[in-house]
């Protein structure tokens, strides 16, 4: 089936989108070897002979999304070079060579997503807009005013979770966020103990296993993909702040 270039190229994961256009415009893109500078221009890649920056294009493999409960002290990349577990251990039965969408600390644990879907990969990673929920164990209980001020200062809603006897919080907020949540609770004296991750948009850890995978149905990759549709935001300079020594959870 014909489709745009760049959402071709995008989806083998060469370059987002926007890199493919402009890639495209540059005549680094051949199609059974002519060049295209044209951004309409559309390919088969089960047919075409596709080529970016003089590299072929193989043939689109099974696209494939994942969700995975990552266990403590397992990288959140696909190999480790000082030869710690990965989340390549853990993906037995998947033959397709799939990457984790963000991260999540070697510490911590819960929901990861993997993809071969590059395009869908960038925009999400681009977008910085897409909720996650988060379990949080804290060293001490925070007084209402402390949960309102963390909310206003960083857009997370926290409430406490019933039925626990530690201080446990549930957490969502955009993923961007994180690092400026943890160190506003560093900061008032409540540093992170456990962080567990349980949802990413509309996609739920529920009771998946840890050190499990499954398939994400195809309403949910709709979802994610509608979460994430619409031009992309160039993300704001970051302003410098001062480093505080803190444990890793």
């Amino acid at each position: 089936m014909e489709e745009r270039l760049q959402k071709i190229i995008a989806r083998a994961g060469l370059a987002s989108r926007r890199h493919a256009e402009e890639m495209i415009t540059s005549g680094l893109v051949t199609v059974n070897g002519h060049t295209v500078t044209e951004l309409g221009t559309k390919a088969d890649p089960s047919r075409d002979h596709i080529k970016v920056a003089g590299r072929l294009l193989r043939p689109e493999a099974k696209l494939v999304y994942l969700a995975l409960h990552k266990p403590p002290e397992v990288v959140s990349t696909m190999s480790d070079p000082e030869g710690r577990a990965s989340l390549r251990d853990l993906l037995h039965g998947i033959p397709e060579r799939v990457f984790p969408i963000g991260r999540l600390e070697y510490h911590s644990s819960g929901l990861v997503l993997l993809t071969n879907d590059g395009d869908l990969a960038n925009r999400i990673l681009q977008a910085h807009r897409l909720p996650q929920t988060y379990h949080l164990k804290l060293k001490t209980l925070l007084t209402f005013e402390e949960i309102e001020k963390l909310g206003r200062a960083t857009g997370a809603r926290i409430s406490r979770l019933r039925g626990k006897d530690a201080p446990w919080y549930e957490v969502t907020l955009a993923e961007a966020r994180r690092d400026a949540l943890r160190n506003r609770l560093f900061q008032t004296g409540h540093p992170v103990e456990k962080l567990k991750r349980v949802g990413v948009g509309t996609i739920e850890l529920g009771s998946l296993a840890p050190g499990r995978h499954r398939e994400l149905s195809p309403a949910e990759v709709k979802a994610l993909g509608r979460a994430v549709e619409g031009p992309v935001a160039a993300p704001k300079p970051r302003k410098p702040r001062r480093k505080l020594r803190r444990p890793s959870v």
